[in-house]
Parts: C-alpha cells; structure tokens; sequence
C-alpha cells in the first residue's frame, strides 16, 4: 500500500490483505485442530457439550492473544518471544506423556482433558503462536478486530471438524486412540521448538 505524507512524497508499506488474514488464521488453527482431534479420539461422554467447550476455548484464545500481543507489541515480544517455544513444548510434552501413561493404566477412568485448568492449558499452549502473530499484525499496520475475530472463528471451526473426526475414528481399540492422541500431543511440542516444521 503506497502512503502519501504532507510533503506529497510517499513510502510503501505492507498491510495484511483478507486472504493472507485468512491464511494466517488457517495456520493458526491447525494446533487446535490436532488437539481437538486428539480429544475427539478419548473423550466419550457428553460429546456435543465438550466440543463446544473444548472448540470455544480454542476461539477464544486464539482471539484475544492477537489483541494482547498487539497492544502490547514491543514489551511482550520480547519478553515472550525467547521462552515461547519452550512454554508451548512444556505444556504439550507433559499431557501427551500424561496420555501415553494413563493408556497402560489397569482400571482407570477415561481420559479427560475438559476440566477447566486442562481447557486452560491447552488454549495458553496452542495460542502462543497466535500471541506472537498479534504484534505481527501491530507492526504490518493491519487493523486488529477482524482479525482477531477471524482468527478465533477459523480456531472455533477447526477444532470442531477436529474433535468430530477424532470422534468418528473411536471404533478403534481405545488403547491405541489415547496412545496416538498423546503421540500427537507430543509432535506438536516437538514442532514447538524444531523450525524445519
């Protein structure tokens, strides 16, 4: 976008277009995707009242950490841009461990990752990224509300069509679906901190 001054010159500057918004929210919400997905997969009861939940927590944060990382831009950057990785890999490593465990667990409860501190939890680690995109979007000039929002709904959508198809997969041995929900867990605290992904 060309910027023309007072004096009459003018300098580019680059804003975000709807599409790149659209883009950006979509690569955002594959975390939450993967996570509902991976909840889908172990979650029995109450169905349809835990994927609201759990893909209402995801918009949500995926939403307003835009909002605090663009109001905030210089100080929070750089003050969580060097420990994020970290905080996302911590939070995602332990629950998938914690998933993996529980599956050789003899008379156990089913696995469930709904309670508020666990819905907590995974909405902080999934929205790290989407924190870091905030102060993107603050330093390309791009307005902040429908971004955010836009961001949050894709995060909303995703995690629905993720929690249902984990669903759909129950048929399988359900040992093996909590193995492969905390493997999943797992490779997003990997993908955390390696940046060839």
């Amino acid at each position: 976008m060309l910027i023309i001054n007072s004096r009459g010159t003018g300098y580019l500057r680059w804003k975000l277009s709807l599409i790149d918004i659209i883009l950006l929210a979509i690569a955002l919400g594959i975390d939450c995707l993967l996570v509902s997905f991976s909840q889908g997969l172990m979650l029995r009861g109450k169905k349809t009242v835990n994927s609201f939940k759990l893909a209402l927590t995801m918009g949500l944060f995926q939403g307003l950490m835009p909002c605090i990382g663009y109001t905030g831009t210089n100080y929070i950057y750089e003050l969580v841009e060097p420990y994020s990785k970290w905080v996302a890999f911590g939070i995602f490593f332990v629950l998938g461990m914690k998933f993996i465990l529980e599956a050789f667990e003899t008379a156990k409860e089913e696995i469930c990752c709904i309670e508020f501190r666990c819905l907590i939890s995974l909405g902080v680690a999934t929205s790290i990224d989407a924190l870091v995109a905030g102060a993107n979007l603050n330093l390309l000039h791009t307005p902040l509300l429908n971004a955010a929002v836009l961001i949050g709904l894709v995060s909303f959508f995703m995690s629905l069509v993720g929690f249902w198809f984990g669903n759909f997969l129950k048929k399988f041995n359900k040992k093996y679906l909590e193995v492969t929900g905390g493997i999943i867990l797992i490779f997003l605290a990997l993908k955390s901190i390696i940046t060839i992904f």
